[in-house]
């Protein structure tokens, strides 16, 4: 057991401490007069970098205008790795060089990606990494239909890479100016192909084995089609069921409540409105593209779409958030509470305690972190700044999402500072800064037992 501990606290350090000299490395680099067609301050260098390797999209400069190709390449390069992980662009880079991984780097992985067993579990991680760059390229060649006509084969090759990239690794860092994807709002090829880079990425890895593990075994007679769905892990039941939930949820009400605003979706035809607001729903989901201008949203959307950034996606892809599972997870709990019974139930299965406090935990170091971060920057910042767009701007930097109501730039130094450390904590987790911070449990408080008394609540 404490060997066990050991191991998940190296994980842990590991992971922090890669994310970190991966960021300082990037600012650096990006801040290389090779980098960049106008002179540019360190903190900006080190913003974009901090948000491209926390796959947030928060900028203070036009990546557009303000970086060169080999800026732009730096800026792929770091969300890329912030994307897939850094532990799981270290095995890439051994599996480069050829060098076979060993068992403590595997012990690493495992507790990386909270696998069950030891065994499988470098198969598992090359299936991550192809599987990755299967549906990046994927991806580009669909962008490619758009973008070749409009800039040319070279230019046009290179941005659909890019957007690729950044869609599926929920960055919403785009190249194309300062207006992200809102001059193709009622572009299909766009639209679609972001939505779907999208939502494959925030479902998670174990879902994507586990449904196509399952089609599988439909295809091959080994499971009737019928009970296709019935066979799939209960974390695969609850991510698809809570994305489509929150996506369709998303989607009505941006739909109804930006229905007549002529700034965002009010001048569209029902077609495109239905897609733009569809788009918007997805987008909340960590991705950080927008096709309507967030800054013209009314002040409900605002707030509904930072509660789904606040959610998330699913655990074990590239989303951000507190994710779909512990949120429903939450919900059941509660269920369960107000209808007398004792075990969180879902779908035939119990959820263990230890399943539910974790969760808990997630919840409210996360709410604490956002609570903290809008309060702070509340602080900092004039009165003349609109509660709500503070609140849009610290979900979704916790989020790690990149939407903003045209805040950003306009922050103090101070303030994005406190964006920065609030995106860093959300592509951490916020369950990784807890277990960091607590420091290992005494032998003693694992075996004592003490006397139990009630306390009022509520």
């Amino acid at each position: 057991m404490r060997n066990k501990k050991n191991i998940r606290w190296n994980t842990l350090r590991i992971t922090a401490a890669g994310f970190l000299g991966v960021i300082l490395l990037g600012a650096m680099l990006l801040y290389l007069p090779v980098s960049n067609t106008q002179p540019i301050a360190f903190i900006d260098a080190l913003f974009t970098a901090v948000t491209s390797v926390c796959v947030t999209g928060l900028v203070t400069v036009v990546p557009a205008s303000q970086f060169t190709l080999f800026g732009k390449i730096i800026l792929l390069v770091l969300i890329q790795i912030g994307g897939l992980g850094v532990i799981a662009c270290a095995t890439l880079f051994l599996f480069l060089l050829n060098r076979r991984i060993t068992i403590q780097e595997r012990v690493v992985l495992k507790e990386a990606y909270g696998a069950d067993r030891l065994g499988g579990i470098v198969k598992m991680v090359k299936k991550v990494i192809l599987g990755t760059f299967a549906v990046e390229g994927a991806g580009a060649v669909m962008y490619a239909f758009q973008f070749i006509p409009e800039y040319g084969v070279i230019r046009g090759i290179g941005y659909s890479v890019f957007h690729a990239v950044s869609a599926f690794c929920n960055a919403g860092i785009d190249i194309l100016g300062n207006n992200s994807l809102a001059d193709y709002v009622t572009n299909p090829i766009i639209n679609v192909t972001t939505i779907l880079l999208i939502i494959l990425s925030g479902l998670g890895f174990t879902v994507w084995f586990d449904v196509i593990g399952t089609s599988r075994r439909v295809i091959r007679g080994e499971v009737p089609t019928r009970w296709w769905f019935t066979r799939l892990r209960l974390q695969s039941k609850l991510a698809l069921l809570m994305t489509g939930t929150l996506l369709l949820a998303g989607t009505l009400f941006v739909l109804f409540a930006e229905n007549g605003n002529p700034e965002t979706i009010g001048g569209l035809n029902p077609g495109q409105k239905l897609m733009a607001s569809l788009f918007q729903s997805v987008t909340t989901r960590t991705a950080g593209f927008f096709t309507v201008p967030q800054g013209a949203l009314h002040a409900e959307s605002k707030l509904f779409c930072a509660i789904l950034m606040f959610i998330g996606g699913s655990p074990g892809g590239t989303a951000g958030g507190v994710k779909t599972t512990t949120f429903v997870m939450l919900f059941l709990a509660c269920l369960t509470f107000v209808r007398g019974g004792n075990d969180t139930e879902c779908m035939g299965k119990k959820i263990t305690v230890a399943n539910f406090r974790t969760g808990f935990c997630v919840i409210m170091v996360a709410f604490a972190v956002f609570i903290t971060g809008t309060i702070a920057i509340l602080i900092i910042e004039p009165d003349s700044i609109l509660l709500e767009n503070v609140i849009y701007e610290t979900a979704s930097a916790v989020g790690t999402v990149g939407l903003t109501a045209d805040l950003t730039p306009q922050l103090s130094r101070i303030s994005q500072s406190v964006l920065m450390v609030m995106m860093y904590i959300g592509r951490l987790g916020p369950l990784t800064l807890a277990l960091m911070f607590a420091g290992k449990t005494h032998p003693r408080d694992r075996i004592r037992s003490l006397p139990e008394e009630q306390i009022m609540v509520g």
